[in-house]
């Protein structure tokens, strides 16, 4: 088992799962934070900026998961992609509920 490729297939997992709150948000004309705001990650950026960063990192995480192999299935490959994509959910939500509760 290739520990180099998990760690890219979970990042891959990481990046996918980023492009989900800013493409929704973008493609339904909402504002929502990103890095490129003031301050990054609180204030908000707009429609255009969400669904471009949101694009970002979807073709980043498709190139990561594309990367070295990828198995889908019962594979230790998709078990690091989705390891990835929960852990990054639990962080994003915590962090916005965060981010919202403040406003």
């Amino acid at each position: 088992m290739d520990w180099l490729a998990l760690l890219v297939h979970f990042g891959g997992g990481v990046f996918l799962t980023n492009a989900i709150p800013h493409l929704g948000h973008g493609i339904s004309g909402y504002p929502f934070q990103t890095p490129f705001a003031n301050p990054p990650g609180r204030g908000q950026s707009s429609p255009l900026v969400n669904v471009l960063w949101g694009a970002s990192n979807l073709a980043l995480g498709y190139l990561l998961i594309t990367a070295g192999g990828f198995e889908l299935g019962a594979s230790a490959d998709a078990l690091a992609a989705f390891g990835g994509g929960l852990l990054t959910a639990l962080l994003l939500g915590w962090h916005f509920g965060r981010v919202h509760r403040e406003h």
